[in-house]
């Protein structure tokens, strides 16, 4: 539209309305056909890769229970004694049945007494070949004597451990059950250390032998099953198999390894086991992962039973006669079992 008054020159210029209509409507198309063109033409966009849930295969209480009672049955499992070598033999079975790469190490070492005495600690390697390894382990000897069995006449007699020997090792068989068929990111080696348990007895009168603890570990440590093997962590499971049973933060533990102690507690927590796991300190232990610590720079942690107040901090039972089947729990098997399962699997 032109103004009147206007110069006849610039109305020369100016276009009839309908022409710019169509103009703007013929613009209005390629322009969309541009953006459509470019729509298609853009590459299309990545969607955000989540991290694939962690599967973590069962652990039954039941089967680990199990693994307790037939360690049980063969009697004391004391070195040198058939039973003992009964025993051994069925733990070398089991964990070759359940894929595992085995070695028997076999060494000597000399006890509170003086004698050399024979040992047999029993390295289950699975998924050897993987560099990246997590260790697990527990003492599988029981205890030659009760020294601290309520009858004197009972003291000198050999006891069954099944808490103090038997659960640790029950609850890894059930976890090395799974870890062919459902292999974690990491490979993972259970070591069953021998001669943990011969320590100088309490009942005797006998000068404290100092290192007379927990043999087996210390020849491992001195003679490791492969050159230069160095795990991220290791875990040790003593004593995890009694009703009720709590287990506070082992002071040797929180000195070396901190930060595994910490994460394995979260994980107790998030899978409902605050009650068992207390965050509070517990006792300063000498047990198989103090010179796993000491001696490899492995840092180890140690899940044990731990009763503040108590006369032994283990429990009545320890080192009695009454450390049987009868005080063996199948939910404090699964609290451990599940919180050292959903642990190794949650490794990357």
């Amino acid at each position: 539209m032109v103004q009147s008054g206007s110069n006849p020159s610039n109305r020369a210029l100016s276009l009839p309305r309908f022409s710019v209509l169509n103009l703007l409507i013929a613009f209005s198309f390629l322009w969309m056909y541009a953006c459509s063109t470019e729509s298609k033409q853009a590459p299309p966009k990545q969607a955000a890769k989540s991290e694939p849930q962690v599967v973590v295969p069962p652990f039954h209480a039941d089967s680990a229970y199990r693994f307790v009672a037939e360690q049980v049955a063969f009697g004391p499992r004391v070195p040198e004694t058939p039973e003992h070598a009964a025993c051994a033999a069925y733990l070398q079975a089991k964990m070759e049945g359940y894929g595992a790469e085995v070695i028997m190490q076999r060494g000597s070492m000399k006890a509170y007494h003086g004698r050399n005495m024979q040992l047999v600690n029993i390295i289950a390697q699975f998924q050897p070949e993987n560099s990246k390894r997590v260790l697990l382990c527990a003492h599988w000897d029981s205890r030659h004597v009760a020294d601290y069995d309520p009858d004197p006449a009972m003291r000198d007699i050999p006891i069954l451990g099944a808490n103090d020997g038997a659960s640790g090792v029950g609850v890894l068989l059930e976890v090395a059950r799974h870890l062919a068929a459902h292999p974690p990111k990491v490979g993972v080696d259970i070591i069953f250390f021998d001669l943990e348990d011969h320590g100088t007895p309490d009942h005797l009168g006998l000068p404290y032998v100092e290192d007379s603890w927990c043999l087996g570990s210390q020849y491992w440590t001195r003679n490791l099953h492969q050159l230069g093997y160095f795990p991220r962590y290791g875990i040790l499971l003593d004593m995890v198999g009694a009703a009720g049973a709590v287990f506070h933060q082992e002071q040797v533990s929180m000195y070396y390894a901190p930060g595994i102690m910490n994460k394995v507690w979260s994980v107790a927590h998030e899978l409902g086991y605050g009650n068992q796991f207390p965050r509070k300190p517990g006792g300063q232990i000498t047990d198989d992962h103090l010179y796993v610590n000491r001696n490899t720079g492995i840092p180890c942690i140690n899940i044990i039973q731990y009763e503040a107040g108590s006369s032994s901090s283990f429990g009545s039972y320890w080192h009695t006669h009454a450390d049987n089947m009868e005080i063996i729990d199948r939910f404090t098997l699964r609290a451990v079992g599940e919180t050292v399962m959903e642990t190794i699997y949650r490794e990357k």
